[in-house]
């Protein structure tokens, strides 16, 4: 959900990790651009989608409880949130993990540790990408 900031409109990002460190850096990194909201799991992130609908979603996926590709089927199943375009960021390599996730589509696949300038880069293709899907369905 876009906020106005200043006579502009801000896009909304939801970070999901379980280190607090990286969603500080995150933040950090995204703040002047976007509105970041931070949560810390997998299920805190699927409260919030009850209420809001952010432009995009980082998520991480090694977290305890409920993985990120646990949390993306939830996220792909609810009603008026399956297209909000999800970039994972995480330390994870694995082939098959990086199949699955592109299965469920994702956007982008980000490796931890990230740099700042490629991740604000890689989201603003994702939402040059949005734009011109919303243009030509119009």
């Amino acid at each position: 959900m876009s906020q106005t900031e200043g006579g502009h409109s801000k896009k909304c990002i939801l970070a999901v990790d379980d280190t607090a460190i990286v969603l500080t850096r995150i933040s950090d990194t995204l703040r002047n651009d976007y509105n970041v909201i931070t949560v810390n799991s997998g299920g805190r992130a699927l409260k919030y989608l009850e209420q809001e609908k952010p432009d995009l979603i980082l998520l991480d996926i090694q977290m305890p409880q409920k993985n990120g590709i646990e949390t993306l089927r939830e996220i792909r199943a609810m009603k008026g949130r399956a297209d909000i375009p999800v970039v994972m960021l995480t330390g994870v390599e694995d082939k098959d993990t990086v199949l699955e996730s592109a299965k469920l589509g994702i956007r982008d696949y980000i490796l931890k540790p990230f740099y700042s300038d490629d991740l604000l880069k890689r989201i603003r293709r994702v939402f040059e990408q949005e734009e011109q899907r919303h243009t030509k369905s119009r």
